[in-house]
């Protein structure tokens, strides 16, 4: 069995404003940057075999310091990726529900089937993302692995995981805090939730019982 460590990537310059950024390349705050520096302190000490990442900078720029922490350079893949919002990139709630409101209602209902315009069918994304898990167990069979990725492509992989509906993504994950830590421990065939959205501040840096 191989641990997945997930965490977001830093806190991004849409942040404040809350904008939705799916496959538009947003840099990091400052605080995204030391955000990262935390959770490089934590990769340190935690025993990994490697960090893997989205190719999106603010997942990229989110890595870089962990896995200079271990020694290595981080592997980017670009199944990693947020899933892609369409004609809701780079828009609030507000600014949606004023362009398409029947499509924006239609998303809260069901953003699965009702995916935002133009955007990307979130099983697609989520068939995308396993496969790059499963590549990564592959090639660290039995080890801790670091993979800095985004916040709703998190929710819906844990919903497949789970055995949970990915209509509920946003209902049962409605958090997803940058740089905290999600501990998935997988094989081919299974897959167990060790912690969730844990802060690198307190999360332990040792193995988390039998593998």
């Amino acid at each position: 069995m191989t641990d997945l460590v997930l965490a977001r990537h830093g806190e991004t310059t849409w942040h404040a404003n809350n904008r939705y950024a799916g496959s538009s390349d947003v840099p990091l705050t400052a605080r995204g940057y030391d955000q990262a520096e935390t959770l490089a302190t934590w990769a340190g000490g935690a025993g990994l075999d490697a960090v893997w990442c989205s190719t999106l900078s603010r997942a990229r720029e989110t890595a870089l310091p962990s896995a200079h922490a271990i020694g290595s350079e981080p592997h980017s893949d670009e199944r990693l990726c947020e899933v892609d919002f369409g004609e809701g990139e780079g828009k609030t709630v507000a600014e949606m529900e004023q362009l398409f409101p029947e499509r924006r209602a239609a998303f809260v209902t069901d953003p699965v089937a009702h995916h935002l315009p133009g955007g990307e069918d979130p099983r697609l994304a989520v068939k995308r993302a396993l496969a790059c898990f499963d590549d990564i167990v592959d090639a660290h069979p039995g080890r801790r692995v670091l993979v800095i990725g985004h916040g709703t492509l998190m929710r819906l992989i844990l919903c497949r995981l789970l055995g949970i509906p990915l209509r509920e993504y946003r209902r049962v994950f409605p958090v997803v805090r940058n740089t905290a830590l999600t501990t998935l421990r997988m094989g081919r065939a299974s897959a167990a939730l060790i912690e969730y959205n844990v802060p690198p501040e307190i999360a332990t840096a040792h193995h988390l019982g039998p593998r």
